[in-house]
């Protein structure tokens, strides 16, 4: 079934969208969920909230790809979760990692604490991504949205892993200096 079929079928308030959704897209986010909590009970909680998030934002949500947008549902649900579990301990683990390498980048806290402020942001980092050359702006993606750890990256671009650690450097130096000159300080 098509993508906008079953966004159809979410505006009819019909509840075989939601069969269609896990259909097609559990697999894809149930990976998402793991690569971020690494434990398979938590992951399927959160995909299986995922379905009712998407339930409840659509309609008035019309999103343009399902795919990334239940996607991008199950990975701040994961990421929820995971600070959850987390909050007291610190460190360990490649989500962490991932996590601690982007806290260089965000002005103050991680946690901004206004909305409009967020979209700012999110506005301003995906300026600063749309203008990195394709490999580079891939490679951030898969490391900090999927949290694709740099051996993966390195295997699927056929690259040393520690080339995948410069470049994601480099990315991060060059977003952090352009988040800079759009306001966005720590």
């Amino acid at each position: 079934m098509e993508d906008r079929d079953i966004i159809l079928l979410y505006n009819q308030r019909d509840e075989s969208a939601i069969g269609a959704t896990m259909d097609k897209y559990e697999p894809y986010c149930t990976e998402i969920a793991l690569r971020i909590l690494h434990d398979r009970e938590d992951a399927t909680e959160c995909v299986n909230d995922t379905w009712l998030r998407t339930w409840n934002a659509i309609p008035p949500d019309q999103p343009h790809s399902l795919k990334l947008y239940v996607g991008k549902i199950t990975r701040n649900l994961s990421l929820d979760r995971y600070r959850s579990k987390h909050r007291e301990k610190r460190g360990g683990g490649s989500t962490a990692v991932c996590l601690e390498e982007l806290s260089e980048l965000l002005p103050g806290d991680s946690d901004v604490e206004r909305e409009w402020e967020r979209k700012e942001l999110a506005s301003a980092l995906n300026r600063c991504l749309r203008e990195l050359p394709e490999r580079e702006c891939n490679l951030f993606i898969r490391r900090y949205f999927y949290m694709a750890s740099t051996e993966e990256i390195a295997r699927l671009y056929h690259l040393k892993e520690s080339h995948v650690h410069v470049i994601l450097s480099r990315v991060r130096k060059k977003l952090k200096e352009r988040l800079e000159q759009e306001g966005f300080t720590r």
